[in-house]
């Protein structure tokens, strides 16, 4: 008899904005392949991400556990090996996962869990490993105000990257099909394929075919954010560090043509997978997930990039599709944290939860709208400044953000905290954290961040792993481990058109 288990096609970007997909109401880019998905499945409106940066929101999303929980703050940590993931737990489940693409996992666990893996990261698999040269756009991938002088037409290494993905998840695809067809489906396995794509990551440079039509009519940010006295003092000193206290129009229009060229290229590549899925026969089995570790500002706020808790950086796609289970063209309002999806894809395959997460399937609440949910969500950003470069605080960055139901409390250690109310003030332009109305809830949901967290924890955890880092840096250098997963990016893939559209 068939194996008729469900089959998982999870698609995870990286700093990917919600707000610039069709389906979430953006008017102007191009993404029908999203906007398909989302009217057969379920779009999820309030999805936030572990954390705004990629390394520790990527393991958290495999751990289901909080980076605080997996100590794992920065994208230089290690992920220890015996914190079990979801991939362990859907092998434990009866099935062999597959990851094509990235991950973003530093040390010598490359696997985490998969069974198998297609197409690495680009970036050394050892902490102190041969780095990244970007070329002419060296530097761009980072919070750096070159990556908004050097923005515009040209070509991405992470695009060349995303399309070597493609081609190598459409190939395993095909191949699955072939062999389903060949032995008429008895025995086969249903399968459990994760695909990492780098886009939209910046550099904020697109192909001149992608970029042209973004250029001639992109709108400027919704909310533009003046440099003034009257910032919150952590963004005003942010802004200051990164080089962002003034954007000239002209970087501002390229940063963000090129933003929602990247965008609509990644949907193009994420049609080709759907497609090959349905031509091999596969669909109607098969729940597909997409989602992205963080966001990013484009401008918002006069910010770029992620680090920051606005809605813009922490907010995240999601988009849940499966026929004969999910109803379709539904859309979820409810509070909802990455570490739920993890819950959610392990129970939709039947495999043994997590233990240790906090994570909540997401299931009873969609076979049941008014099935019980408590509207609350996490998500940390912590910096040892002493060790991680950047344009840091001295002192260190150890903030945490958390949403419960119309509120967001945004805690900066060291700083005032900031409170919006997303149902009257989505775009989050008045702070009420000074507001003598909101003193209860600002001490009401102080107190929750502060519950399982404590900044000086924290910050002593990192002060120790720092310590041990340059043995384990030191080490790679001078043994020159082989990086057993890695994607050859090459300086030449990265570069800018002379003649940039004005």
């Amino acid at each position: 008899m068939p194996d008729r288990r469900p089959n998982l096609l999870y698609i995870h970007s990286d700093q990917h904005n919600p707000a610039v997909t069709g389906c979430y109401g953006d008017p102007l880019v191009h993404t029908p392949h999203l906007d398909q998905l989302a009217r057969d499945g379920v779009v999820f409106d309030s999805t936030y991400c572990p954390s705004p940066i990629c390394t520790p929101s990527r393991m958290s999303m495999l751990t289901g556990r909080h980076p605080h929980q997996n100590q794992v703050w920065t994208n230089s940590q290690i992920l220890d090996s015996a914190i079990p993931t979801f991939a362990h737990a859907m092998g434990a489940g009866g099935y062999k996962p597959v990851l094509v693409g990235r991950m973003h996992s530093v040390g010598p666990d490359q696997l985490h869990g998969y069974a198998q893996r297609l197409v690495g990261d680009h970036s050394p698999n050892h902490p102190g490993g041969s780095g990244v040269d970007h070329g002419v756009l060296t530097g761009t991938a980072g919070p750096d105000r070159v990556s908004l002088e050097k923005s515009g037409h040209g070509q991405s290494a992470y695009q060349v990257h995303d399309e070597e993905v493609t081609v190598a998840t459409v190939d395993y695809l095909n191949e699955l099909g072939a062999r389903r067809k060949e032995g008429g489906g008895e025995g086969e396995e249903p399968f459990s394929l994760t695909v990492g794509f780098m886009l939209p990551h910046q550099p904020f440079v697109a192909r001149r075919e992608d970029y042209e039509y973004y250029f001639e009519n992109m709108t400027p940010p919704q909310t533009p954010q003046p440099f003034s006295d009257d910032l919150h003092p952590y963004i005003k000193l942010w802004r200051e560090r990164c080089g962002i206290i003034e954007v000239t129009p002209e970087e501002t229009r390229r940063a963000r043509a090129a933003y929602w060229a990247l965008v609509a290229r990644m949907d193009i590549l994420i049609g080709q997978i759907l497609q090959a899925l349905r031509d091999n026969g596969l669909a109607d089995n098969t729940l597909i997930i997409y989602s992205s570790d963080h966001g990013e500002q484009v401008g918002e706020h006069g910010l770029w990039w992620k680090q920051t808790f606005y809605e813009d950086s922490a907010r995240v796609p999601l988009i849940m599709s499966w026929p004969g289970r999910l109803e379709a063209g539904i859309r979820c309002e409810r509070v909802v944290s990455q570490l739920d999806l993890n819950a959610t894809m392990l129970d939709a395959l039947d495999c043994p939860a997590l233990p240790n997460s906090p994570g909540r399937s997401l299931l009873p609440l969609l076979e049941n709208a008014d099935s019980p949910w408590e509207d609350v969500a996490f998500s940390e950003f912590c910096l040892d400044a002493a060790g991680s470069g950047g344009p840091f605080p001295d002192e260190g960055v150890y903030q945490r953000m958390v949403r419960r139901g119309p509120w967001k409390l945004i805690y900066y250690h060291g700083f005032p905290c900031q409170l919006f109310n997303l149902e009257e003030d989505p775009r989050e332009i008045a702070d009420r954290a000074g507001n003598a109305s909101c003193r209860g809830i600002v001490d009401e949901l102080t107190a929750e961040v502060l519950r399982d967290w404590n900044p000086q924890t924290v910050a002593a955890q990192m002060a120790r792993k720092r310590a041990d880092a340059p043995i384990l840096s030191g080490w790679a250098r001078n043994t020159s481990p082989a990086d057993q997963y890695r994607w050859d990016l090459r300086p030449e893939m990265d570069y800018l058109d002379e003649d940039q559209m004005t």
